[in-house]
């Protein structure tokens, strides 16, 4: 990250999110999610909220669990919650890495086969 401080709507963006549902998971994870506000009631979202607001996102858009059972997971082993989403996030980024490569492997003989069948006639 580099800031300290990030608006709910850099926020929303980051996790492609509504504002809304990140002021849900504020009321839901009290505890644990606390951004600062300014006077006008403002959020400034801390690098800390953030780490917290990804772990939900895995546990809750990707795992697909209940908010209560991602809260009981948070609040049990937050460490390994982590862990895991970090090796998920590494591994989204070598099958989108494979991806790319397969994309370029099969471009060029895709056009190979077009020039051979262009040959022929």
């Amino acid at each position: 990250m580099g800031k300290l401080y990030y608006s709910i709507s850099e926020v929303s963006e980051m996790f492609d999110v509504n504002q809304s549902l990140l002021r849900f998971w504020e009321k839901e994870f009290e505890p644990l999610i606390k951004p600062n506000k300014n006077s006008k009631g403002t959020r400034f979202y801390k690098e800390d909220d953030i780490e917290i607001i990804k772990l939900i996102y895995h546990l809750v858009k990707i795992q697909g669990l209940t908010l209560p059972g991602a809260k009981k997971k948070i609040l049990e082993n937050k460490s390994e919650i982590k862990s895991n989403q970090e090796i998920y996030e590494r591994l989204q980024k070598v099958r989108n890495e494979l991806v790319s490569i397969r994309k370029l492997i099969t471009l060029p003989s895709e056009e190979t086969t077009e020039f051979h069948s262009n040959e022929e006639i």
